[in-house]
Order: C-alpha cells, then sequence, then structure tokens
C-alpha cells in the first residue's frame, strides 16, 4: 500500500499538497490500503495530462485505469473506501448523517471560511466579521464532538471526521492564538489528535511537482 509518485498501470491521483480537498482524498486512499500514483501538480503550472480530462482543473482529480475519471474529493472518498473501508468510516446507516454534515461543510462553513482567510479581498466586513460565522460552526461541531465521545457523530472516525478536519485545521491556522485561545477545548483535543496522527503525517509528506516526460 502506498501512495507513489512513480507508478504504472494505477489509478492517477492529481493532487496539491496544501488543498483541503486533496488531504481528505488522500486520507481516504491511503486509508483504504490503495495505491495510487501521485501526480503533485503545482496550481499556476497545471500538466496538460489534468486539464485533458478534466477541464476545470482543479485538485483532487482520480483518473482510473479503465479511463473514468473521478472529479469531486468527496466522490473520490466514497470510492476509496468502497475499495476498502478497514476503519469502517462509512457506515451504511450513518450515510445520510454524514453526506448532511458533510455538505454543511463544504455549502456554509467553507464560504465564511474563505472569507475569513482571505479577508484583505473582502473589504464589505471586518475580518472579526467573517470570523464570528466561523466561530458559529465551531460551536456546532463542539456540541457533536461532547456528545460523542470526542468524534463527530459516533465513539470513532467516520467519513465525516475525516472530511471536515482539513477544513477546520485550516480555520484555526487563520489565527491559531484565537483558536487556542477559544472554549472549544473538545474541537482543539480532535484537531490535534488529527494533525499529529500517522495517517495524517503521511499524507503530508512533501513531493516534488509532477512533470511528464
Amino acid at each position: 500500500m502506498s501512495i507513489s509518485p512513480n507508478a504504472t498501470t494505477l489509478p492517477i491521483l492529481y493532487s496539491f499538497r496544501r488543498c483541503p480537498y486533496a488531504m481528505r482524498a488522500r486520507l481516504a486512499i491511503y486509508n483504504s490500503h490503495l495505491d495510487v500514483e501521485l501526480r503533485e501538480v503545482v496550481l499556476k503550472d497545471k500538466p496538460t495530462s489534468l486539464l485533458t480530462i478534466s477541464p476545470k482543473g482543479t485538485v483532487p482529480v482520480l483518473q482510473l485505469p479503465d479511463g473514468r475519471v473521478v472529479e469531486e474529493s468527496l466522490d473520490i472518498m466514497y470510492w476509496a473506501l468502497q475499495q476498502s473501508d478497514p476503519d469502517h468510516w462509512l457506515p451504511s446507516e450513518l450515510v445520510p448523517v454524514i453526506q448532511a454534515l458533510v455538505k454543511q461543510n463544504d455549502d456554509e462553513f467553507k464560504y465564511w471560511l474563505d472569507r475569513y482567510k482571505y479577508a484583505d479581498r473582502y473589504l464589505e466586513h471586518p475580518m472579526e466579521f467573517y470570523r464570528s460565522h466561523c466561530e458559529s460552526w465551531f460551536a456546532i461541531l463542539e456540541q457533536k464532538l461532547i456528545s460523542n465521545d470526542g468524534f463527530l457523530l459516533t465513539d470513532r472516525y467516520t467519513l465525516a471526521d475525516i472530511a471536515l478536519f482539513p477544513f477546520v485545521r485550516q480555520c484555526a491556522h487563520v489565527d491559531r492564538s484565537w483558536f487556542l485561545q477559544t472554549p472549544y477545548l473538545h474541537l482543539q483535543t480532535w484537531l490535534e489528535k488529527m494533525i499529529n496522527s500517522s495517517l495524517f503525517i503521511q499524507v503530508m509528506q512533501k513531493h516534488p511537482q509532477w512533470l511528464a516526460e
């Protein structure tokens, strides 16, 4: 099992190390013990092979050996877990709840996260205004963690924890001092546990830019 920068006849994953969408795709692939060829993309210099199979030019994108292309991070996660789900991240009875929570994260929280992180581009309001909306999401997650023994939906990780984690991490790192003085102690613990996990450390290894031969 590996995420290899040099491989053949394997699914090809176009990725960018710091992208939260790509992070969660890599987390699912790695935890599923699947081999893929990792192609690290520089977003300002996207390879022609990526744009050919996915003209929108965003990552992650997974090209399967049979030619099928999976263009959304959640679909890549589902694909990986359908191949192998050793830690039961996708229990069938929780799929609707998982989907609803991830949709709320991606549709609502991400909107405010972008404005908080890039407040200098959104001058209609001060940074604190955008942060307050992010904090509302933190408060919701904190209560879920309290109710579920340190996880979002049950007493262990599910796809929801893994799919939300990169975005919570990104938001917390905008102003880490602020985040650490908030009352969301369970969220802080949950985040640090994931950041320090061997799984996250593995998927965050640096790879050189992939260049076509």
